[in-house]
């Protein structure tokens, strides 16, 4: 009787799971459909490569687009080095103590703050006090503080999956620790390192509340290469700016299903970019 009853307690708590993952993929199923019936329609050359204008006619996305690109390499040019920089600090250099738990729990305090505050924080500091208004850099700067967490902790948890061996290795053969952490340590991590870096894109590319209040909204293309530079200094909005705006302020579906479509294929390629180069580290690892 005994073993009847755990029998069926493993048959329904299987059963549950099988059914949440169904639900799950419903779910994804589902969105993913809505929003290509609704967007791929208005997606085309024109779409992708043109400015909305009133005057000439024309619906389109290609100054969001840039404006992301911009806010995306402003912020990881930053990112990436303090953070993983940060991280082999916290994880190979400091003592385990007070100083370090409160770097740690900082660091997770800040990744659970809501978007919209560091928006107002961003818009306040970097906007009002610093002077430099709503432009692609104030928001930029304001999403270095949101994803500076994500990368910080998802290289911490990549050195730790490195085998002590490898320390104690290159160590015992006379290498320097800073040779060490140089030439093995963030080879080895890499996969993860890579992991934090493109999660915390797929942040910023998601992102809406925080450069609404920092970035602005216009949607010009820049003009030239020194126009791209004083890009940086003026407003800009992002794809998920315009989307919103689409949807709300201008009531234009159309066009706010086919920035969610382009959105998703980003997301898509995002993804797949994340598991193509996490399989070819892993795959030198092994060789």
């Amino acid at each position: 009787m005994s073993n009847k009853k755990i029998r069926f307690s493993e048959l329904l708590l299987g059963a549950l799971i099988v059914l949440s993952g169904a639900l799950l993929m419903l779910l994804l199923v589902t969105i993913l459909v809505f929003v290509v019936i609704r967007g791929i329609g208005s997606v085309n050359l024109s779409f992708l490569t043109s400015v909305t204008s009133a005057r000439k006619g024309t619906v389109g996305i290609a100054g969001n687009i840039v404006n992301t690109i911009l806010i995306i390499v402003l912020t990881m040019l930053f990112v990436i080095p303090v953070g993983v920089g940060a991280a082999v600090f916290l994880n190979e250099y400091a003592k385990p103590g007070k100083l370090v738990s409160c770097i740690e729990f900082a660091t997770e305090v800040l990744s659970g703050i809501p978007s919209i505050i560091f928006g107002l924080f961003g818009m306040l500091f970097f906007g009002e006090t610093l002077g430099l208004g709503y432009s692609i850099l104030t928001g930029s700067l304001t999403l270095i503080l949101m994803v500076l967490p994500l990368v910080i902790r998802n290289t911490q948890e990549a050195l730790k999956t490195v085998p002590d061996g490898y320390r104690h290795g290159a160590i015992g053969l006379g290498a320097g620790k800073w040779y060490m952490i140089r030439t093995i340590l963030i080879p080895s991590a890499m996969p993860g390192i890579l992991t934090g870096a493109i999660l915390s894109i797929g942040r910023i590319v998601g992102e809406s509340a925080a450069l609404l209040f920092t970035a602005g909204s216009a949607k010009l293309l820049p003009k030239g290469l020194f126009g791209i530079f004083s890009k940086i200094f003026q407003s800009g909005g992002t794809l998920t700016i315009q989307l919103y705006l689409s949807a709300t302020s201008e009531g234009d579906f159309d066009t706010a299903f086919g920035i969610a479509f382009v959105l998703l294929l980003i997301v898509f390629g995002i993804n797949l970019i994340t598991k193509l180069l996490t399989r070819r580290f892993d795959a030198t690892k092994k060789k």
